[in-house]
């Protein structure tokens, strides 16, 4: 998935092509004409590149032609600052002494030879890049809108039902919520309770285990879920909501007639609403949203699952409740029963010692315990359980509903610019405590802060606003304690996730490091 970061790449070459400096000697030195071409051929194809990330992950071809891609742009980079450097090592001995400028001359390169090999550098790349454009025709590509631009994808809904047998470790934050929903509050207005924590952690299972809570059936008129996931629109909700309410579907109806039929539905009732998997940030529409359910009686609660700490803000009416890992004991209970037939692990006291170690891989994240579990099922050999316990999480296969997926949706929800800066954390060591400040100054250091045409903003600036925004959709987690900390560091399984949409640009090497795929090292651009 490094192909993702090819866009902000890309932006990079194109300001290094717009420089001043290399304007000028590019002009005085006869491949002026070169660096524009390179140029023009650089941007009709970053325009398409937020849409090849797309669907790089259903076409081959395009992967191995952004791979190709990948490699032009990064030696174009390189060239560059090569340029630049040299330009500026010309610029300090054009202000020095004679001598000074006669030993300086003879130090740097050959000055006629010099600008030649420049210039067939530069047109060797630009030729190789218009091909990679005439070839990019064959996948179809649309531009896309920088601005708002993220990665979509289909996500199964959910619904309402589970077994309370099958709901692990929960029981103490049922009772916690349950209470929640159950008191008074302040006597007016609708209540909104946020259920907050990272992809994986139970959320959803949390919730369904709430609504299905007996105490709750008298104490509200009715229960309504909705699955909101990606797509915060307000027509398809009013009508899902009517569907969860009267169980009649009513597509063909206008929006108002849709927000009548909703409050009339909902007049002098007290509800409960589960808005799950909510992920818009807008405010406007949550309150468009919200002022469509104030017919109801006082009382009524709204439960809202969220991986975003600033969802949770702009929601909730109570401060919100982050939801923790589960104990080891509970996902030890858990991983039984995704990797054994039941009672069949009393034969096994082998494997069992083994998934102690591999349930504590998991750092109390269910999903990640019934994800390894469920590799495992049926198989008793030992070896199998043993290359499970020793690779990394995200080296092993998975499915679409497994852990990482489900964190990759996260990563997908990012704007262009944040990704280069997450998947740059993948240097870091597992359970490594950083500071804020720390961090932002390697971002500004690698180039991956972006400062917009006529901004006057401080790189540092848009450095906290780049970490405050990856903090709130819980990527970094606070190390010490919560609302006091200044120290940060990312969960295993995130850390992870960094790890695997970084595995071409980044490596963390250390003393465990076995080897180096020779493939993998001439590729990457930071150790």
């Amino acid at each position: 998935m490094a192909e993702s970061f090819m866009y902000d790449i890309a932006e990079t070459v194109l300001e290094k092509l717009a420089s001043q400096v290399l304007q000028e000697v590019g002009l005085a030195w006869g491949f002026k004409g070169e660096l524009e071409r390179l140029e023009e051929t650089l941007s009709n194809i970053q325009a398409v590149l937020l849409d090849a990330e797309e669907q790089q992950r259903k076409n081959h071809k395009l992967v191995a032609w952004l791979g190709l891609l990948k490699d032009i742009i990064y030696d174009a980079d390189d060239l560059l600052d090569e340029f630049q450097c040299c330009a500026l090592q010309r610029e300090v001995v054009s202000r020095g002494s004679f001598d000074q400028k006669v030993r300086q001359f003879f130090s740097l390169s050959n000055p006629i030879l010099f600008p030649i090999l420049i210039g067939h550098k530069v047109k060797e790349i630009r030729e190789r890049l218009d091909k990679m454009a005439s070839e990019k025709a064959q996948f179809d590509l649309a531009e896309r809108d920088v601005g708002s631009y993220v990665v979509h994808r289909d996500r199964e809904r959910t619904h309402s039902f589970v077994h309370p047998s099958d709901v692990v470790g929960r029981d103490r934050d049922r009772e916690l919520i349950t209470d929640l929903l159950m008191h008074p509050g302040d006597g007016e207005g609708i209540s909104v309770i946020p259920i907050v924590g990272i992809g994986g952690l139970g959320k959803t299972i949390l919730a369904k285990f709430v609504y299905s809570d007996e105490r709750l059936v008298c104490h509200f008129h009715m229960k309504l879920w909705v699955c909101v996931s990606e797509n915060f629109d307000i027509k398809q909700l009013v009508g899902d909501l009517i569907e969860s309410a009267s169980g009649k579907k009513c597509d063909e109806l206008s929006i108002d007639h849709l927000q009548t039929r909703l409050r009339n539905i909902l007049n002098g009732k007290r509800f409960l609403l589960v808005l799950d998997d909510v992920w818009n940030e807008d405010r406007g529409r949550w309150i468009d949203l919200k002022s469509l359910l104030t017919s109801a009686a006082n009382g009524s609660k709204i439960l809202v699952t969220t991986r975003s700490h600033r969802v949770a803000s702009i929601m909730g009416t109570v401060p919100e409740f982050k939801l923790g890992c589960l104990t080891h004991s509970a996902c030890l209970s858990l991983f039984m029963r995704w990797a054994f037939q039941k009672g069949q692990e009393k034969d096994h006291p082998n494997l069992i010692e083994i998934g102690h170690e591999i349930v504590e891989k998991c750092k109390g994240v269910p999903l990640a315990v019934r994800t390894l579990g469920s590799l495992l099922y049926m198989n008793l050999d030992e070896r199998e359980w043993l290359y499970v316990r020793d690779n990394e999480i995200w080296k092993l296969e998975q499915t679409e509903t497994d852990i990482l997926p489900a964190l990759q949706l996260s990563y997908d929800q990012l704007p262009y610019y944040l990704k280069h800066c997450f998947a740059y954390c993948s240097i870091f060591p597992k359970d490594y405590v950083f500071r804020k400040d720390e961090l932002i100054q390697l971002w500004i250091a690698q180039g991956l802060i972006i400062q917009l045409p006529h901004s006057n903003q401080e790189l540092e600036d848009i450095g906290r606003r780049y970490f405050s925004l990856l903090w709130s959709r819980s990527f970094f987690q606070e190390a010490g304690e919560p609302g006091f900390s200044k120290t940060f560091k990312m969960h295993h399984l995130v850390h992870d996730l960094a790890l695997s949409v970084a595995q071409t640009e980044c490596m963390n090497i250390c003393r465990e490091t076995k080897n180096i795929p020779i493939k993998v090292s001439l590729n990457l651009r930071q150790f």
